[in-house]
C-alpha cells in the first residue's frame, strides 16, 4: 500500500480471468442472494433505528438519503445474482503477488455464486481506501464493469456500503481490533463512489 498501478492491473486481469473460468462455478459455493440476505440490509436496518441517531454516525448526506438508499438496497438480489464463483471478501489482504508474475487469492469462506462482475464492487472501495484510483474510472473500464447492467451494479454497490457502514457502528469482535476502523474506511470510500453513480 498505497496500490502501484501495475499491481492493481494484476489484480483486475486476475479478476477478469477468474470470472470467465468460474462460469459456471464448478465449486459448490451458495448463492450470493441467500448468503449475503442478512449483511445486505445494512440501510434498512439502520432506518429501522436499530443504530441509534445515525445523522451524527453516518453524516448527514446517509441520514438524509436513508430511506431511498433502503430501497435501493432491497434490489440488489436480483442484479447480482449468477452462476460465477466470487471470493466474497476480495481486498489487498486476500491478494498475494508472487515474484514470478502469478497472483493467488486467499482466504475463500466467504465463497459465493454470484454475477460475474460482483467481484469489481467488494474490492475497489478497499483499493479506493488504501490509496488507489477513482473506483468508477476502474470499473467502467473493466470488461466486466462495461457489460454489467448499471442498475445491478448500483444496487449492489449501496448494500455493500450499507454494510460496512451498519458493521463499522457495531461492537468490536473478539479478536482483530482493527475490524471495525477497517470496515469505516471502506465504508466511506463506497459511500463516495455510490454518490458519484447516483
Amino acid at each position: 500500500m498505497p496500490w502501484r498501478p501495475a499491481e492493481l492491473r494484476r489484480v483486475l486481469d486476475v479478476v477478469t480471468v477468474r470470472a470467465r473460468t468460474g462460469t459456471p462455478s464448478a465449486v459448490h459455493a451458495p448463492p450470493v442472494a441467500g448468503d449475503l440476505a442478512d449483511d445486505f440490509a445494512g440501510w434498512r436496518r439502520l432506518g429501522d433505528g436499530e443504530a441509534g441517531d445515525v445523522r451524527g454516525r453516518l453524516g448527514e448526506w446517509a441520514a438524509a438519503h436513508l430511506p431511498a438508499l433502503a430501497v435501493l438496497e432491497a434490489r440488489w438480489a436480483e442484479g447480482a445474482s449468477g452462476d460465477t464463483l466470487a471470493h466474497g471478501d476480495l481486498h489487498a489482504d486476500n491478494v498475494l503477488l508472487t515474484a514470478d508474475g502469478g497472483d493467488v487469492f486467499v482466504d475463500w469462506p466467504h465463497a459465493v455464486r454470484a454475477a460475474p462482475w460482483f467481484g469489481l464492487p467488494v474490492l475497489l472501495p478497499c483499493v479506493r481506501a488504501q490509496g488507489g484510483p477513482d473506483p468508477e474510472e476502474v470499473s467502467t473500464a473493466h470488461p466486466l464493469g462495461r457489460t454489467a447492467d448499471p442498475d445491478a451494479v448500483t444496487a449492489a454497490l449501496d448494500a455493500l456500503t450499507g454494510y460496512f457502514l451498519r458493521s463499522s457502528l457495531r461492537p468490536a469482535p473478539p479478536g482483530p481490533p482493527t475490524l471495525r476502523p477497517f470496515q469505516r474506511v471502506q465504508g466511506e470510500a463506497a459511500l463516495a463512489w455510490l454518490r458519484k453513480r447516483l
